[in-house]
């Protein structure tokens, strides 16, 4: 298991409620330019869809101007890839094409993806308030939900707009003081190299 779903994620089609994907329409002026790992389920409807597994949303350009991903949780052994080569395509994305990125991912902050990709790189999270988010999973969205919390990250440039879009979905906090900062072990290391050197 990883993050609540089973590894072989490929296996099925978890897709974005559609509370969800209206708000991401909103945020992007209707106008979702890129879904890098969509499926036949999904009802985002991006002007580009990467088809998974067809199509290596990874191995693809990702030069748009406005990105929703909904990424595969667990690990994708035929690919050798996880979450975190998704968080990094987004974070890359929004440094080098100034793209607005929105992601639908569990919460897990003590994890590698959330220290490289999102602390110091991305502009705000919304920690979404559903208490079993009920991701549509084949095309049915008559399950138990998600056993995991899940949050709406964003790398972009409208943190205003972002807040006021997401708040109704839980609470949104913005981290853009972060950026470029070092965070948690890093800060510790520095202090303890610099305590040794006084020494």
């Amino acid at each position: 298991m990883s993050a609540g779903r089973k590894v072989n994620t490929l296996s099925q089609h978890w897709c974005t409620p559609l509370q969800y994907v209206n708000s991401v329409r909103e945020m992007f002026d209707n106008n979702i330019e890129l879904d890098p790992c969509s499926n036949k389920f999904s009802i985002v409807h991006a002007n580009a869809e990467y088809m998974l597994p067809e199509n290596d949303g990874l191995a693809l350009e990702w030069n748009f101007r406005t990105i929703y991903i909904n990424p595969p949780y667990g690990a994708d052994r035929l690919r050798g890839t996880t979450i975190k080569n998704w968080l990094r395509k987004c974070m890359a994305a929004h440094k080098k094409y100034n793209s607005e990125v929105l992601a639908l991912i569990p919460v897990a902050t003590n994890t590698a993806h959330w220290k490289h990709f999102i602390f110091g790189e991305a502009t705000a999270i919304c920690f979404l308030y559903d208490t079993r988010l009920k991701f549509i999973i084949d095309g049915d969205d008559d399950n138990k939900g998600a056993p995991m919390a899940c949050c709406m990250v964003y790398w972009g440039n409208n943190f205003d707009k972002f807040y006021s879009i997401f708040l109704k979905h839980g609470a949104v906090i913005n981290i853009s003081n972060l950026k470029g900062e070092k965070i948690g072990k890093e800060i510790s290391e520095e202090l303890l190299f610099q305590e040794h050197d006084a020494t």
